[in-house]
C-alpha cells in the first residue's frame, strides 16, 4: 500500500514560485510511475508531469515554467513551479502506479494511488 501526502501550496500573485512535495510511504519500487495532476474547479483533472522513479525519465505536458523532480532518499517528489499565472490556479495532486515501462502517462485514469491534494491559487 503506498500513501502520499502533499504540501506546499499557498497563494502567490500572478509571477511569482512554489514547490510542492509529495511525501511517499510504503513500498515505491523503482517501477514506479509518479505524477503531478491539477484540477481547477469545474474542469476535469489534467497531468502536469510525470517521473519513472527508475530511470528518472520525465514528461511535461507544458515544459519551460514547472520541473519536476524526486529524492529517493527520502521517498519525496517535487513540483517546482515557477512564472506562475492566474490559469494555474486549481488543487494539485500526487499520484503514482506500478509500471513495467519508463514512460509515464499524463492521464489520471492510469493512476491509482492518490494524494489528497494541496491548493494553489494564484492571483493577478
Amino acid at each position: 500500500q503506498v500513501q502520499l501526502v502533499e504540501s506546499g501550496g499557498g497563494s502567490v500573485q500572478a509571477g511569482g514560485s512554489l514547490r510542492l512535495s509529495c511525501k511517499a510511504s510504503g513500498y515505491i519500487s523503482s517501477n514506479y510511475c509518479m505524477g503531478w495532476f491539477r484540477q481547477a474547479p469545474g474542469k476535469e483533472r489534467e497531468g502536469v508531469a510525470t517521473i519513472y522513479i527508475g530511470s528518472g525519465r520525465t514528461v511535461y505536458a507544458d515544459s519551460g515554467r514547472f520541473t519536476i523532480s524526486q529524492d529517493k532518499a527520502t521517498n519525496t517528489l517535487y513540483l517546482e513551479m515557477n512564472y506562475l499565472r492566474p490559469e494555474d490556479t486549481a488543487m494539485y495532486y500526487c499520484a503514482a502506479h506500478l509500471s513495467p515501462f519508463d514512460f509515464c502517462s499524463g492521464s489520471h485514469s492510469d493512476y491509482n494511488y492518490w494524494g489528497q491534494g494541496t491548493q494553489v491559487t494564484v492571483s493577478s
